[in-house]
């Protein structure tokens, strides 16, 4: 009972993470999982729209800004019109001085004969003209213009000290169609510059201006357009170019970043904005509490209410049976899972069956223990009147020894009444125990040993007698061959070492792991060839087998005989209490 109890005991006990709290809290945790990634997905889709927007306000912001850089070349293409040769006529340089002067996107203007020679230019060109000018027979732009293209915008070559400037130059025509030079004037680039400050630009724009080819022409930060991989500016360039606009990603600066331009002036200059495009988590920013933290908070209150009505109305019962059962284990059936009245109707259904569990045990364990005092009065009974007739019998004998006149007859019959007197005191030992399941060997062979030599105390000289015995308690049945083994031994010991003499007998029995050994020592003459001969003699050789075992005759040290047994040790029986044995069992050795 009490093993089985341990073994419940140890059952109740579940390990930490196999616990219904802990299966429970997962199985909430999933089961409320899709809310959270509902409103992960719905934040996700609202982030796609925000960006799908972003990106749309980038792009009207690139076509907003080249149509305002446009409408200034506009004008400036509307003023170069209006000078042409034949409304320029007298006073043409101070006219141009006048206009570049007064006009806040230009730097200078210049007329050009078809040869590309300068003929009137404002007093800036006049007084230092630029290298490039004086070559500009063989410039791109001025091929474009004698080809047939109206109007035409280039990037001016640097000159050192003058700040970036673009060339913007249309086509003069004689009355008959014929080219008839060019009509020029240096616009700033810093006057096209498109304003990255707009608000409705997303955070951490930049701004720029390209030529046909893809090249930055200015920027408000030229190592954001020094792109690192992703599609290259003429490409891009060749898409604004026939659809007017386009959008495109590229790594710069480090970062990835969204990029949408627009044509500005037919296919020579080209708008350019940059912004940084939103990363893994960038939606989470954007609406941190509608977007994230709302779903989250939503999860946790659910799962924390579930969790804390799942633990009132059933974990908290469930330990209270716990507990219960494990008192039970204990063997502890009094106490009574009353608290689980007020328990849901399944608690207390579960708690009303562990309480005629307890009862039904309690009915039969008590019938089992009046059953086994019932068993243990009789089995004493049947040991004391086994006791009482080997003592008849023994009686008996007596009788007749005392009636023999036979002296070897007289000294048989003795001896047979020993061997019972000796198996009649292992019933005594048994009934007047407090178990009658085992008997511990030390106390058995130090009463035999002193019944055997009281029987022969009055009869002739004095015999002394000491005992060291290992305790051992075994099964009753491995005390008859090792008791009467005994008797045949302190019996040799009595006939042919203290007859007529007296002596000293010791008597040692000695546990040693496997092997236990039993032996009888008188201070006698010795061995001799009648002690290996005789019925004792073959008995003690039967008793020997019947444990496993074998029985020799020596002589000891310093004179005397030594009756030896050597057996199996018997499986040790470790009683309930060892008071009943009258001593604590030792541990072999």
């Amino acid at each position: 009972m009490v093993r089985l109890g341990r073994t419940l005991g140890r059952g109740l006990a579940p390990p930490r993470f196999q616990g219904i709290r802990f299966r429970l809290g997962v199985a909430m945790a999933l089961a409320l999982l899709p809310v959270l990634v509902l409103g992960i997905f719905s934040a996700q889709s609202q982030f796609r729209l925000q960006d799908d927007d972003r990106r749309a306000d980038l792009q009207l912001a690139a076509e907003r800004t080249a149509a305002n850089a446009k409408s200034r070349l506009d004008s400036t293409n509307v003023l170069l019109q209006a000078l042409r040769p034949e409304a320029l006529e007298m006073f043409c340089e101070p006219r141009l001085t006048a206009l570049a002067s007064q006009v806040e996107s230009v730097d200078a203007l210049a007329r050009l004969t078809p040869t590309g020679v300068t003929t009137c230019a404002s007093s800036d060109l006049s007084r230092s003209p630029p290298a490039w000018l004086s070559q500009a027979r063989q410039s791109a732009w001025f091929q474009r213009l004698r080809s047939g293209e109206q109007t035409v915008l280039a990037r001016a070559p640097a000159v050192a000290g003058q700040p970036p400037q673009l060339v913007v130059a249309i086509r003069l025509e004689r009355p008959l169609g014929s080219f008839d030079g060019a009509m020029i004037a240096l616009v700033p680039l810093s006057a096209l510059q498109p304003d990255a400050d707009d608000p409705s630009l997303p955070e951490g724009s930049e701004a720029a201006l390209t030529d046909s080819e893809g090249r930055i022409l200015t920027a408000t930060r030229m190592d954001v357009f020094r792109l690192e991989r992703g599609p290259p500016l003429t490409g891009w360039v060749d898409r604004a170019r026939e659809s007017g606009s386009s959008i495109f990603e590229a790594d710069s600066d480090g970062r990835h970043r969204v990029f949408a331009g627009a044509a500005l002036a037919g296919r020579d200059v080209y708008a350019l904005l940059s912004a940084p495009a939103p990363g893994l988590l960038s939606w989470a920013r954007l609406n941190p509490v509608g977007a994230l933290l709302m779903p989250l908070a939503a999860w946790f209150a659910a799962f924390v209410c579930v969790m804390l009505v799942s633990d009132r109305i059933v974990v908290r019962w469930l330990e209270y049976l716990e507990r219960i059962a494990a008192i039970y284990a204990r063997g502890k059936f009094s106490v009574r899972p009353v608290q689980a009245v007020n328990a849901p109707s399944e608690i207390r259904v579960l708690a009303t069956t562990l309480d005629e569990l307890a009862e039904t045990i309690t009915t039969r364990d008590a019938a089992l223990l009046a059953s086994i005092a019932e068993k243990d009065a009789l089995m004493r009974e049947i040991h004391h009147r086994v006791k009482n007739n080997l003592q008849i019998i023994s009686s008996l004998l007596s009788m007749q020894q005392r009636a023999l006149t036979d002296a070897p007859a007289k000294a048989a019959v003795g001896d047979t009444r020993q061997r019972i007197a000796a198996l009649a005191l292992i019933y005594r030992t048994l009934y007047q125990s407090d178990d009658l399941r085992y008997a511990d060997a030390r106390i058995f062979l130090t009463e035999l040993v002193g019944q055997l030599i009281a029987s022969e105390s009055g009869r002739g000289h004095l015999v002394t007698s000491s005992v060291e015995a290992d305790s051992l308690v075994v099964d009753p049945d491995k005390l008859a061959p090792l008791a009467l083994w005994l008797v045949e031994a302190v019996t040799n010991a009595q006939k042919h070492a203290f007859a007529g003499r007296g002596g000293d007998l010791k008597v040692r029995f000695k546990v040693d792991g496997e092997v236990s050994i039993l032996e009888v020592q008188d201070n006698g003459p010795g061995p001799s060839d009648t002690m290996s001969a005789g019925v004792g003699r073959t008995l003690m050789g039967a008793f020997a087998k019947q444990l496993r075992g074998e029985a020799e005759m020596v002589e000891a040290e310093g004179g005397g005989t030594i009756a030896r047994m050597r057996f199996a040790t018997p499986e040790a029986i470790i009683p309930t209490d060892p008071a009943d044995v009258g001593t604590a069992p030792e541990a072999r050795r």
